[in-house]
This record gives C-alpha cells, sequence and structure tokens, in this order.
C-alpha cells in the first residue's frame, strides 16, 4: 500500500543554510519516526511558503545517506490564508503495511499542516 507521511517545520530566517538544515531535520524525524528507508519511497515533494527565497531545500535530501535516486520535487506554495510564515513542508509517498492511521505524521517548531482536515492525531513534536 502507497501511504502518505505528512511533515512541516518553520524556519527563523530567510538564509540557505539555515533551510537546507531545517529541511534536512524535518526529512530525518519523519523517516525515523516511520522506519522509512530509501527502496520503499515512491515519490518526495518539498514545498515552501512564498516567503522562503534564499534556498532550494530538495538538497538536503541529498544529504541523506541512501537517498540520492529518490525522485523528488521542490516548489513554492501559493499563499493561504492563515499559512505560518516561513514553513517548509513534506509529503513522502511511501510503499508500506503500515495502515494509515498508524503513520507519524510531524510538526516541528509549531509548523502547521497546510490543509488542517487532512491532519492526523498522530504527530511528533519537538
Amino acid at each position: 500500500m502507497i501511504r502518505g507521511i505528512r511533515g512541516a517545520i518553520t524556519v527563523e530566517r530567510n538564509e540557505a543554510e539555515e533551510i537546507v538544515a531545517a529541511t534536512e531535520t524535518l526529512l530525518r524525524e519523519m523517516i525515523r519516526a516511520n522506519g522509512v528507508v530509501a527502496d520503499d519511497v515512491s515519490f518526495v515533494l518539498i514545498s515552501v511558503t512564498d516567503d522562503i527565497t534564499a534556498a532550494f531545500p530538495a538538497q538536503a535530501l541529498r544529504r541523506i545517506d541512501g537517498w540520492t535516486y529518490v525522485p523528488v520535487m521542490c516548489t513554492r506554495e501559493i499563499p493561504v490564508p492563515g499559512s505560518l510564515p516561513r514553513c517548509i513542508r513534506v509529503m513522502m509517498t511511501v510503499a508500506t503495511e503500515k495502515k494509515q492511521d498508524e503513520i507519524c505524521h510531524v510538526y516541528l517548531k509549531d509548523a502547521a499542516v497546510l490543509r488542517p482536515d487532512l491532519s492526523l492525531t498522530k504527530k511528533t513534536e519537538m
């Protein structure tokens, strides 16, 4: 079964180094919390809010061992009313035997989901 794992993180400053480091932190926590291995990943979509312009955060995935060939796309979000500033969001589609309600979604540094109706109660916060 293909399942979606959602995650989000906010950054303090619009600086390339911080954006890539925050994205890497989020990806590592999503991977750890769900026991994800690169071979099971179908696709990773990384989106950033319109106020982040300094970096291409998809390069963070390349810094994780074994993830060089995972398909990834990075895009900028269309502004949504109530959206938090300087937010990076990730949707990772994974082949897993887990049920959707067993998936752990990861929201770090007061980040929020883009569409709250999709959020589940199971999540991890730092």
